[in-house]
């Protein structure tokens, strides 16, 4: 008997946690028309609403909308028998849960029809067409319960507006890519999202008033395209950077393999200076491209840059040590080990010049002769 009283009570509690948590179901909501909406468009809405006879008494059905001048037309349906209820306006139609509360084998249903017109708005935004929920006896919402539709209503106003933003966002980015071009900096991504977003706004401009949603649908879509397209061209500027600061590199190894390749020169102090710069600068390079390719655009053209400040320093290095090695470079007369040696240097250089003239006058002699 015990055990029995005990499950009664528990079965109990079940029901009335089953009851509690789904007092009612929406069947079916038809909204007319769908879709985005522009101020002022008339709307109709018709849905079901389902108890099971279960509804607490002590609580309420609430059905809420946005929309302007609105009309309810209702009826409760009991067993299939319907009652039609007086039409009322109001944003807010409730109805108490006296009317609704039956036995539980009992079918209790609420069918309306909700008719109005979309509000007018400052900006595009989401208006509540249909709030169907449950109060409680304290007047809050039972949220577990709420059935929500809502349509985004668009400020016919804002289209013009947001188009002519549009394309002075455009124009100045045609003349980032126009600055970017004239550095010789690879722009055709940047193109392909211009070429994006003008093909976007070019359809905003044209559709009718009747497509105001997808022509800010457009609109967002060509800020994407611009927003890429920045993205890419920042991208494009930093490799630009990385591959201007590898030219000096690429000139000082030069120099670098003319110093090795050369045994005088191999082993020079100021080599070992020159190629730590180099390296410095390589490290550098590597950096950045590191960064570029995490997204970090800007901080990538700083690091190349120092890498082109270091690689041209190392280059610079390098030339002038050539420059100063070449020069010394010179020509001598073997040393004669004897006194007097260099005298009998200059001896031979004058025999030598002597003789030449000899044969050139003798030449000159004969061309004479033969007139």
């Amino acid at each position: 008997m015990k055990g029995f009283k005990t499950w009664i009570i528990v079965t109990a509690i079940l029901l009335f946690c089953i009851s509690a948590a789904s007092a009612f179901s929406v069947s079916s909501v038809s909204i007319d028309p769908s879709g985005s909406l522009i101020p002022g468009t008339p709307v109709t809405v018709s849905y079901k609403v389902e108890t099971a006879g279960v509804f607490p008494s002590s609580n309420d059905l609430q059905f809420f909308t946005d929309l302007e001048n609105p009309k309810w037309t209702y009826t409760i349906i009991v067993n299939g028998i319907e009652n039609l209820r007086p039409s009322t306006g109001g944003k807010t139609l409730t109805i108490v849960g006296f009317e609704l509360n039956y036995k539980v084998s009992e079918t209790v249903a609420v069918r309306a029809t909700l008719e109005g017109k979309t509000p007018t708005v400052t900006e595009t935004t989401d208006k509540t067409i249909i709030r169907i929920q449950e109060m409680d006896q304290t007047g809050k919402p039972i949220t577990t319960t709420k059935v929500e539709r809502t349509a985004k209503v668009i400020n016919i106003a804002e289209v013009p507006k947001v188009i002519a933003e549009r394309d002075t966002e455009l124009q100045t980015y045609r003349t980032h890519i126009d600055e970017k071009a004239v550095l010789g900096i690879d722009t055709s991504a940047a193109d392909a999202k211009y070429n994006e977003a003008k093909q976007k706004i070019d359809s905003a401009r044209a559709r009718p008033t009747n497509q105001y949603a997808e022509a800010l649908a457009d609109l967002t879509a060509a800020q994407a395209s611009i927003s890429d397209g920045e993205k890419s061209l920042d991208r494009a500027w930093a490799e630009y950077e990385v591959a201007a600061a590898q030219i000096p590199i690429n000139n000082v190894d030069g120099v670098i393999s003319w110093f090795k390749c050369n045994k005088t020169t191999a082993d020079d102090q100021q080599l070992t200076a020159i190629i730590t710069k180099r390296e410095v600068a390589v490290s550098y390079i590597s950096t950045a491209t590191d960064q570029i390719a995490s997204g970090e655009y800007s901080q990538a053209r700083s690091k190349a840059q120092e890498a082109f400040k270091k690689g041209n320093e190392s280059y610079a290095d390098a030339l002038a040590r050539q420059k100063t090695l070449m020069s010394g470079w010179s020509f001598s007369f073997p040393q004669i080990p004897i006194p007097g040696g260099i005298f009998i240097v200059i001896g031979v250089i004058v025999v030598v010049l002597v003789a030449v003239g000899i044969v050139i006058y003798r030449k000159r002699s004969r061309w004479d002769e033969l007139g």
